[in-house]
């Protein structure tokens, strides 16, 4: 679990489609959002926060967000990338990391490893 997170991206309007979708499966929608960033995370309780940046190159970040199930893992993978997210690893069990470990990855908009996991 995390108290927040933030990823500087290039391009605002992009990222926000890539994690609407992406998160919407995992129960997570946009909280905030104005001309330099938004906020995602519970109903009004925002805890990915995305700071619009000039820099040309992406934060290289991993974030890693828990699912409720191996559905919501599916759904995450399939949406994000319908919204412009690249592959990084299907939804399936990973047992190098744990026995139960079952996550999906995707690279977003600016270069960032995105996951969903439950274990």
């Amino acid at each position: 679990m995390y108290d927040h997170i933030g990823l500087k991206v290039r391009n605002l309007d992009a990222s926000i489609k890539f994690y609407t979708a992406a998160l919407a499966p995992l129960g997570h929608v946009l909280c905030s959002r104005d001309d330099s960033g938004a906020g995602f995370g519970p109903k009004d309780a925002p805890a990915l926060w995305l700071h619009l940046s000039k820099d040309p190159e992406g934060s290289g970040a991993h974030v890693a967000f828990r699912a409720a199930g191996h559905d919501a893992i599916k759904a995450f993978h399939t949406a994000g990338l319908s919204a412009g997210g690249r592959d990084n690893g299907g939804a399936g069990p990973r047992a190098a990391y744990s026995p139960t470990y079952y996550a999906a990855f995707l690279i977003d908009p600016d270069g960032n490893n995105v996951e969903a996991v439950c274990t």
